[in-house]
Parts: structure tokens; sequence; C-alpha cells
């Protein structure tokens, strides 16, 4: 026991010792900047983006050319369409330019409705979750196309948000060599606090297995700052505005 408060007595001086160092440290800096050192946090009377902020948003056509314009600065692809018939053609179309032969989508009720299967004959289809004794990480893996249709997108940082479930695998956006994204034009919002604030509203219990934000491609860097695209996800990413 005595040991015992003996090691204490020697923590607590060790402490002391250090906590008068910071001060002196402090004290230093506050003297050559001449003013005296605080020693209460700031106060911080606002909470969250200020009013302006919160009531700013761009009209509906403002909104498609700023995503679009943001998106593309990221190096990204985007097409702006009038129906999902049009969607069905466009990526049908570029995984024939592209000789897409495996492709994987979410297993969602707008993509079912889609028929994307009947558009891309050639190509072997795969759709997520819908065998249990599959792979899925690997058929994702090994799709030249994934295809999913964003939850939501905000235009001033050209961010796209898809969440996941057992049904909407994250692999699908994150694996193959291709990504489409199809945005139901009134999923796009002005501002990301838009998007995030539906999450608030859920609750901690009720968040999706997943939250994924995607600005276009995969881009990594280096201590060097070599950048290199697609290391960690698609190299390749269009974002389809529908609607």
């Amino acid at each position: 026991m005595a040991k015992s408060k003996e090691h204490q007595a020697w923590l607590a001086e060790l402490e002391a010792q250090s906590r008068a160092k910071q001060a002196a440290f402090i004290d230093g800096i506050s003297s050559k900047l001449r003013r005296p050192r605080p020693t209460q946090p700031p106060a911080h009377p606002f909470r969250g983006a200020p009013d302006f902020w919160q009531e700013f948003e761009w009209p509906l056509d403002e909104r498609v050319e700023k995503f679009r314009a943001n998106f593309k600065a990221a190096g990204g692809h985007t097409e702006r369409l009038a129906t999902m018939e049009e969607a069905r053609a466009f990526i049908a179309g570029k995984a024939a330019d592209m000789s897409a032969r495996y492709v994987i989508r979410q297993n969602q009720p707008e993509l079912n409705a889609l028929n994307l299967e009947a558009a891309m004959p050639e190509a072997s289809f795969s759709v997520w979750n819908s065998d249990p004794e599959e792979q899925w990480k690997a058929r994702a893996a090994e799709a030249d196309f994934g295809v999913v249709v964003a939850d939501y997108a905000a235009a001033y940082t050209g961010s796209v948000t898809v969440l996941s479930s057992k049904d909407k695998g994250r692999s699908v956006s994150l694996l193959p060599t291709v990504l489409m994204v199809i945005i139901p034009i009134e999923r796009l919002h002005t501002r990301l606090g838009e998007v995030l604030v539906n999450f608030d509203r859920m609750g901690r219990e009720n968040l999706p297995a997943g939250i994924h934000f995607i600005s276009g491609p995969s881009r990594s860097a280096d201590i060097e700052n070599d950048l290199t695209i697609g290391v960690h996800g698609p190299g390749v990413v269009y974002a389809l505005i529908v609607g």
C-alpha cells in the first residue's frame, strides 16, 4: 500500500512538472505576441452552417450545370438524359464501345425496370445478392461495368451519394473498372448539407451499412504527389442525370 501511494505521488509530481513546462512555453509565446495568454476556451455561439448558407439554393438548370462542371473537374464524365430509356441506351452503347463483357448492377427497383440485360445480350450480367451461394465481391471485382442508382447528389461539390444495404452492396460502386451512376433529377440538390440532414433525421440506429460519396474516379497520390487514377476504385465514372 505504501509503495502504491509513493507511485501515485510520483506520477502527480511528474504531471505537475509537465503542466508547468506547458504553461511556461505558452507564456513565452504570449509574451512575444505581446498579448495575455487565454485561460478559457473561446466561445462558440453559433452551431452548424449560417442561415444564409442554409437558404442557398440554385435553380434546377443551374444545379445541373454546376454539378456537371464540378464532376468533370474531378475527372468524371456526365450526361444529361431525358428518360430512363435514354439512360438504358447510353449505358448499352458505352458497354459496346468499351467491349464490356461482365456487368454487375444493384438489385434496385429502378434497375429491375430498366431491363439492361435485354439491351446488352452480349454481356454476362450479375444482380447483387440475387443468389446466396454466389461470391459477390469476386463478381464485382471481375466486372467491367458497375451500375447503380444514386440516393442523392450535390451540385456544389459535384458529389454523388450511394447508400449500402443487402441489395445495394458497396462493391458494385467500388470494384468494377467503369461505374455508371444514374441520378434521378429530383435527387440532385444544391448543397451537401441538404443530403447530410437526412442522416441526422434517421438517427444512429437507422443509418445504412455504408454511406459513400463519389466525386469522379478513384484518385490516389503518393508522398511525391504522383497522381494515379483507378487504384482504389473505378478508373472511369459516368454520372447520368435523368429526368
